[in-house]
């Protein structure tokens, strides 16, 4: 089976990992901590950056840092990995689901201005939902498949309605926003290095930006809240610093960063390059004008999703890694009661999302004979 995304572990990874053993840094104090923030920082020309155990870990303690707390109500989309509302709950909160906009399968920005002007009012702490009484406490835009949202509007929004604006970026170290990196967009944005992610430390994640004051708040917390080097604690923390071997992987990832992102780049162009050559029989995934991705993932936008779920039979069949994109967050058990807009973009688009492999490990060869493949599978499911 040709899985849809694995590690590339072609660099230092093993000798970093010796190290580790080595000198006996395995857990949270060591060197490679300070290299990956460092790292981290300089790839998304932020201020700074806090290392942390997941991309969940990082988005619930993003989340607090700005303040967000038990009650309050947190803007998402409804179309995005369930750790965004999983991390909204877990301070507490409730997720507001917003619907996506189809040229990009992002939040879209012009219904969070609409539904904030006419269901809210203000106050001393930020907006009140009127029909519940509840703050909203933070705006989460996620980075669809490593594809920046829309960030100037909702930008624009976060300022007007004094809104703190937390991206999850979990896919997207790389990627650019009307030729603006990653770290100057919102007051903290968060990354997940999970295994099939294109940087991975095996598991981890990290927070970075422009706002100086959050990072500092989110790497307190990410330290159970420590004071000085006795047992004082001055909050309730959380043991979410990043480990140094999870690190060690990570660093030496890093040092290969641009040939990943280039070799991502090369694959959505053969995916879409076939896609173009179907004369709209098959469609790629969105490519706004106002960003550049990190190209995660890579596949095809298919007419409907009983199609595509008889097309991934078929190439799973085949050998071929395929499965469909996220299920909505309204349409998940935990989060049906949430308050909502309509969902008819994320409702129509979710089942008929292709995702085929995309690891950077593969050859051309590999790429057109999976095309070759997914083009019998198709006939086959028809």
């Amino acid at each position: 089976m040709i899985p849809i995304a694995e590690p590339n572990l072609q660099g230092n990874e093993a000798k970093y990992l010796a190290e580790c053993i080595s000198t006996s840094y395995i857990s949270s104090v060591g060197p490679f901590v300070d290299r990956l923030e460092d790292a981290v920082a300089l790839a998304t020309t932020s201020r700074a950056a806090v290392a942390v155990q997941s991309g969940t870990a990082g988005l619930h303690l993003a989340l607090s840092a700005c303040g967000v707390r038990p009650g309050d109500l947190v803007i998402a989309p409804t179309f995005t990995f369930i750790a965004t509302a999983n991390a909204i709950s877990q301070c507490g909160a409730e997720p507001w689901l917003f619907d996506i906009d189809d040229s990009s399968w992002t939040l879209d920005p012009r219904l969070v201005e609409r539904e904030l002007r006419q269901k809210c009012s203000p106050s001393s702490s930020g907006p009140i939902l009127r029909a519940t009484g509840q703050r909203v406490a933070a705006l989460v835009p996620v980075h669809t498949l490593g594809l920046p949202a829309d960030m100037d509007p909702l930008i624009h929004v976060s300022k007007e309605f004094a809104i703190p604006l937390v991206a999850d970026a979990a896919a997207a170290i790389g990627a650019s926003y009307q030729g603006r990196p990653l770290g100057t967009l919102a007051d903290v944005s968060v990354a997940s290095f999970n295994g099939n992610k294109t940087i991975t430390c095996g598991g981890g994640g990290a927070l970075f930006g422009p706002n100086q004051h959050i990072l500092h708040r989110a790497r307190h917390l990410s330290t159970v809240a420590r004071v000085g080097k006795d047992y004082t604690h001055d909050d309730i923390g959380f043991n979410y610093r990043m480990t140094n071997l999870q690190a060690a992987v990570g660093c030496a990832q890093f040092e290969r960063l641009p040939v990943l992102l280039r070799r991502k780049a090369e694959i959505r162009a053969l995916y879409d390059q076939y896609a173009k050559s179907t004369n709209g029989m098959i469609r790629s995934f969105p490519s706004p004008q106002w960003a550049h991705s990190a190209n995660w993932l890579s596949g095809f936008f298919l007419e409907s999703s009983e199609e595509n779920v008889r097309v991934i039979e078929q190439l799973q069949l085949s050998g071929i890694g395929a499965r469909s994109f996220w299920k909505p967050i309204h349409l998940q058990t935990p989060y049906r009661d949430s308050p909502r807009t309509s969902c008819d973009v994320s409702e129509s688009i979710w089942g008929r999302v292709l995702t085929l492999p995309s690891s950077t490990s593969l050859t051309d060869e590999d790429i057109a004979n999976i095309i070759q493949t997914f083009e019998l599978a198709k006939r086959n499911a028809a």
